[in-house]
């Protein structure tokens, strides 16, 4: 009987991930060694998963350290206005293409995230999750793989703007205004409210980065 292999673990995708939900924030190191104990990888796979990350310019370097890369102003508006394009088309093609079932369970996590409304990290995961789910019902994979390296990016962005005063509520009626869209089949509608969305998130962002200014002042 031949031995069933145990499935090569992606080290790139292990990165990715930690640095998507936090455990690395913009300007931490990531250190070969550390990361091989942590993910119970070799060091070839992680120094290859590095370098990768490093060409996509999510780390950069600090001296002879990589660190994780953050974004500055102009980096953020710019994308920023590529993702409220994007996302608003997904929104477009999800009106057109989606199935029933995949508009309901877009209802159901509307729903099922109004629980989290006091817990902004639980919130920012349900809220990629969301997002995501539009992706897919958009049919598109071409456009999923371009959404897929913006989200990549927003990773970047210390914080999330669902953490400001409000905004987790009001972030769960533009889900539900966007979903309602959709069940109606009304793409134009779905794509404006979608816009909308993003632009109101890009606005809390600014605030709070304007009030991180002020308080460091």
């Amino acid at each position: 009987m031949s031995e069933l292999k145990t499935p090569q673990k992606d080290a790139y995708r292990l990165i990715l991930e930690a640095i998507d939900s936090g455990v690395y924030r913009p300007g931490d190191r990531l250190v070969e060694s550390e990361l091989a104990d942590r993910f119970g990888v070799s060091r070839t796979p992680i120094r290859e998963a590095l370098q990768r990350l490093e060409t996509q310019s999510m780390l950069t370097r600090d001296g002879r350290s990589l660190i994780v890369a953050s974004l500055d102003h102009n980096q953020m508006a710019e994308l920023y206005v590529v993702r409220t394009e994007l996302e608003g088309l997904a929104a477009r093609l999800a009106a057109r293409h989606a199935a029933p079932e995949e508009i309901r369970v877009l209802r159901d996590m509307v729903e099922a995230d109004r629980r989290l409304v006091n817990d902004p990290a639980a919130l920012a995961h349900a809220n990629r999750r969301f997002h995501k789910q539009i992706h897919l019902a958009s049919h598109n994979r071409y456009l999923v793989q371009q959404l897929d390296l913006v989200h990549r990016s927003m990773a970047l962005l210390a914080t999330t703007s669902l953490a400001a005063e409000g905004r987790g509520a009001t972030a769960l009626d533009e889900h539900d205004t966007i979903v309602a869209a959709l069940e109606r089949r009304d793409g134009e509608a779905a794509y404006t409210a979608l816009r909308d969305h993003i632009s109101k998130a890009f606005e809390t962002r600014l605030k709070l980065d304007a009030q991180a200014i002020e308080a460091a002042e």
